[in-house]
């Protein structure tokens, strides 16, 4: 943990350099996990920002910033004894000034120059929260461990919890399976989408509604612990499937594979957006592309960025990714690291059906309709 932090502690210094800033201000949840290392400053998680903020000076100290209400738990339980000076305020001042942990950071500044943040702080400070993603997008070795272990975990439940669903159950009934079984393992869905029938026909985000299943059940799953989010899709069909979903499927496993063979550190989003738009046409469903997104970066987000038409977001080498290609009424979604000649799936669920595709002579699995 301690190396993982200094290593991330030394990109943000460099930022600093690069960008003539005397220190840079962490307050969004997603980048807090990032810094600390898995930790998290979120309590109202329906908010952006968290209750204590990280705080990176040009010189590579680091400090907690925190109210009197948090500062102690934020420490001994999020940063897990790493080295983060402690800075305390009653939380009264945060309520009467909100400019409160600006003008903490700004009087332990040791330059004259601006600090930048990835939230807003007010006038005096620059929102650069586009460069602070860039730096975090590379995963760390301890990162990609942390990721291959949630990544077999929520393969496995979501796996193990599809092949149980019983037609008749409610989407809402299935939604709250998911969520006591990744709660199980420490983690929590942060999107969670259940279609049955009609509804797998009509809608892209189906949100759970009071809608049982009798014949195909779709269930989607955004998955955080730790922080880092893996994104998975599982159909299930009581009984034999139809032709046309069994097509549809297969389909969407093509671009699937099209799309795991191009990522490779440097290609863009541009030209990923072309590619699954070509594999659409190929495989008899042209425009697909437009009824839905394909997915796109992964991390402490479930999307960093998203591949589309005007995209320039950049590949990097140990960047996650988490594709999600959709013929209407089937999608195939699984999330993969990409390094320099491949692309590892982690979300694979074991003795799942799988559908083979190859692209450019190497072979990637998908997972199929699951017949119950």
């Amino acid at each position: 943990m301690s190396s993982e932090i200094e290593e991330k502690t030394e990109r943000l210094v460099r930022l600093c350099a690069d960008g003539g800033l005397g220190g840079i201000l962490i307050n969004s949840q997603p980048n807090f996990s990032w810094l600390s290392a898995g930790g998290t400053n979120g309590v109202d998680t329906s908010r952006e920002n968290g209750v204590a903020t990280l705080f990176v000076r040009r010189d590579g100290k680091r400090f907690v910033i925190a109210s009197r209400i948090e500062i102690q738990r934020i420490a001994n339980e999020e940063l897990g004894g790493a080295a983060f000076e402690p800075v305390e305020f009653a939380w009264e001042e945060e309520k009467a000034s909100p400019t409160v942990v600006s003008e903490l950071a700004q009087s332990l500044n040791s330059s004259a120059l601006p600090l930048g943040a990835d939230t807003p702080f007010g006038p005096n400070v620059k929102l650069i929260e586009g460069a602070i993603s860039q730096t975090r997008y590379r995963l760390t070795d301890p990162e990609i461990e942390r990721y291959r272990a949630l990544g077999k975990d929520a393969g496995a439940v979501i796996g193990d919890l599809a092949r149980s669903v019983e037609p008749g159950i409610t989407e809402r009934q299935v939604a709250r399976k998911v969520d006591d079984a990744l709660t199980a393992i420490g983690a929590k869905s942060i999107v969670t989408l259940v279609a049955a029938d009609d509804r797998l026909q009509k809608y892209r985000h189906p949100v759970p509604k009071d809608t049982p299943w009798r014949n195909n059940l779709m269930i989607v799953v955004c998955v955080r612990r730790n922080g880092l989010v893996a994104s998975l899709t599982r159909i299930v069909c009581a009984g034999k499937r139809s032709d046309e979903l069994d097509r549809r499927t297969k389909a969407s496993a093509r671009v699937n594979a099209e799309l795991c063979a191009a990522t490779r550190p440097g290609i863009i989003g541009s030209e990923l957006y072309e590619i699954a738009a070509s594999a659409y046409n190929e495989e008899g469903f042209p425009g697909e592309e437009k009824l839905h997104h394909q997915g796109g970066a992964a991390g402490y987000r479930t999307r960093d960025w998203v591949a589309h038409p005007k995209s320039t977001d950049k590949v990097q080498e140990s960047q996650a990714f988490a594709w999600n290609p959709s013929v209407t009424g089937s999608k195939v979604e699984e999330t993969c690291i990409a390094y320099a000649d491949r692309v590892e799936i982690i979300t694979a669920t074991p003795d799942w059906p799988t559908i083979q595709r190859e692209v450019a002579g190497k072979e990637y699995q998908f997972p199929d309709v699951l017949e119950l």
